[in-house]
């Protein structure tokens, strides 16, 4: 694939993190490493999130925080034990 190609068909987003949500991002990575052999990086965790709240049928609608985002996904996890 050229990268002209390549490029209509990624974003790169840039984001702000403390320390604490590095560090999980690094040992969520790290025990897959360990677990399966492959180290998940920060995009494939960003992309399973995110694929995860698109086929949950979540939205950004009465959200207005990252606490309200929090809320919301784990009332969603919530539901799908339930289900």
């Amino acid at each position: 694939m050229f990268y002209s190609q390549r490029h209509l068909l990624t974003h790169r987003v840039i984001t702000m993190l403390g320390r604490k949500e590095m560090d999980f991002l690094d040992k969520l990575g790290k025990d897959a490493l360990f677990s399966t052999g492959h180290k998940l990086s920060y995009n494939d965790i960003l992309q399973g999130l995110i694929d995860f709240a698109m086929e949950a049928g979540l939205s950004g609608e009465n959200i207005n925080s990252a606490s309200s985002w929090k809320e919301r996904l784990l009332e969603k996890l919530a539901y799908q034990k339930k289900s």
